[in-house]
């Protein structure tokens, strides 16, 4: 008898998943609303939703660094956004792990730095992705952070910067986002994944849905790590009424953090 419980409810599922007698892999993808130069609109405010700002790859959760803050700043545990095992160099690894110690003076976030990229698409802040036939501009929440995407008049980054220079083109109903120019100051988690000034990005995002975006990048580091790796996650748009970006300027938040034995004395 379980064999035949167990084939009916396959069968139901089957059933589930055809509408209008297509399958899912049937159904023609989905296809955004378009601009007026008919390319894709992602314009919008989206948001990821992903433990990933503590660590890219799969990681249980942890106790937090500070022990006066609790659970407050606990690690949550999460499946990670890569295709596998980061894979660093021997040298590169023993940084990472020296970073992971020592994350609490040296991840950028924690002094507002900018978040480099890919970092800012899945911290735990809204962002908005403005879009002209010219220029595509991804403006976040966070610390005033602002990419500036290239869609004609491709250059060289002219130097290196948080979040590198981007030249992007449409493959169809994909946005292509080439990045390079990096420094080697950004990270790409809190856990102390880092990359050096050699790092190339492609990024490729495409709206699933009216209200959602698959997200998927490319790094590639030889001076870091072996070879190339992805990552990958669905990238949510926030639907409240009248969503928009609230400003969170947090370079006041720090400035006695960074700079408190440079200030001058009271003189109270």
């Amino acid at each position: 008898m379980a064999w035949i419980v167990a084939v009916g409810v396959i069968a139901a599922l089957a059933l589930s998943f055809t509408v209008a007698g297509q399958t899912p892999a049937q159904r023609p993808a989905y296809r955004a609303p378009r601009t007026t130069d008919g390319k894709p609109n992602l314009s919008g405010v989206y948001q990821a939703i992903t433990e990933a700002y503590w660590d890219i790859e799969p990681h249980s959760s942890a106790p937090s660094p500070v022990q006066e803050l609790g659970a407050s700043f606990a690690t949550a545990g999460g499946l990670g956004i890569t295709d596998g095992p980061l894979p660093y160099k021997p040298e590169a690894l023993a940084k990472k792990k020296e970073n992971y110690a020592n994350r609490l003076k040296l991840d950028p976030e924690i002094k507002c730095f900018l978040p480099g990229t890919p970092r800012g698409m899945y911290m735990p802040y809204p962002f908005q992705i403005i879009q002209t036939p010219t220029y595509i501009m991804i403006v976040s929440s966070y610390a005033r952070a602002v990419r500036t995407i290239y869609m004609t008049d491709h250059k060289e980054a002219p130097a290196d910067s948080w979040m590198g220079w981007s030249n992007g083109r449409w493959e169809g109903e994909t946005l292509v986002i080439d990045t390079t120019g990096f420094n080697d100051l950004s990270w790409f988690d809190r856990a102390g994944n880092f990359h050096s000034d050699q790092m190339h990005v492609v990024e490729r995002i495409t709206a699933t849905g009216a209200d959602h975006l698959s997200y998927e990048a490319t790094i590639e580091d030889p001076q870091t790590f072996t070879r190339p790796w992805k990552i990958s996650m669905p990238i949510y748009r926030r639907l409240e009424k009248n969503a928009q970006l609230l400003e969170f300027n947090c370079v006041p938040f720090v400035e006695d953090l960074i700079y408190g034995n440079l200030r001058k004395p009271s003189s109270n």
